[in-house]
């Protein structure tokens, strides 16, 4: 849509007990046509930027932490149970548990990238995941499931978002949840993401197509985490 503001700003709404976005002095509500109201002033300045910096048209695609906090309160509020079970669901076929059984280089690179996160999971989440070689699928332990649920019951509505993109994205609830508890950042995140496309890469080159959609995933999980870092 064609830019319809001068200045964007964050301004406190005591009454509602965060900060809005008014363009001008009218304040944004977000595609749902709900309340925008947002949690920490930092985040909002940050939206206040995105809005400020489009030009002669608002492109909802270059302001990636509007959206992401939009998507909290549009779609992940009034469906937080389908979002757990979702995102929990990762576990039964995680990225990491699918091992490569050759060439010997890749089979070491996911070892050393890639197991250090399931120990992690499993001495800090309880979340004892099984790996495999090949793609045929493995059963998890359900009590390491329950876990990695009870996990993400945890997190409210804007940090169960970033957790719904990093997890998506990367293909692993683990990734996703190290990344949030800042054990990885989110360029590691997309690096072990990538890890055997990375690989082949190497091996055999890029086509234009696995260029554009490995830049889509790494602008997503970049976005992501700059939005975790504007979270209280």
């Amino acid at each position: 849509m064609k830019r319809f503001y001068k200045k964007a700003e964050a301004v406190r709404d005591d009454a509602a007990q965060g900060w809005r976005i008014h363009l001008d002095d009218r304040a944004v509500k977000t595609p749902g046509k709900a309340e925008f109201v947002l949690p920490v002033e930092q985040l909002a300045h940050e939206i206040a930027t995105e809005w400020d910096a489009q030009g002669e048209k608002v492109v909802p695609a270059t302001m990636p932490i509007m959206q992401l906090a939009a998507t909290a309160i549009d779609r992940v509020r009034p469906h937080r149970d389908a979002v757990i079970a979702e995102l929990t669901g990762f576990g039964r076929s995680d990225l990491l548990c699918y091992r490569a059984s050759f060439p010997d280089d890749l089979v070491l690179r996911q070892a050393e990238a890639w197991q250090p996160l399931l120990d992690w999971a499993q001495d800090d989440l309880r979340v004892a995941l099984s790996v495999t070689e090949g793609v045929m699928p493995i059963s998890q332990n359900d009590e390491a499931l329950i876990n990695i649920q009870d996990t993400i019951k945890t997190l409210d509505d804007y940090y169960l978002t970033a957790l719904h993109t990093l997890t998506t994205v990367s293909g692993s609830v683990i990734i996703g949840l190290a990344t949030l508890r800042g054990r990885i950042s989110a360029e590691q995140a997309f690096e072990y993401s990538q890890l055997d496309e990375i690989y082949a890469i190497e091996q055999w080159g890029a086509d234009a197509e696995a260029v554009v959609r490995r830049d889509r995933h790494r602008a997503e999980l970049l976005a992501a985490g700059r939005y975790l870092d504007l979270l209280p």
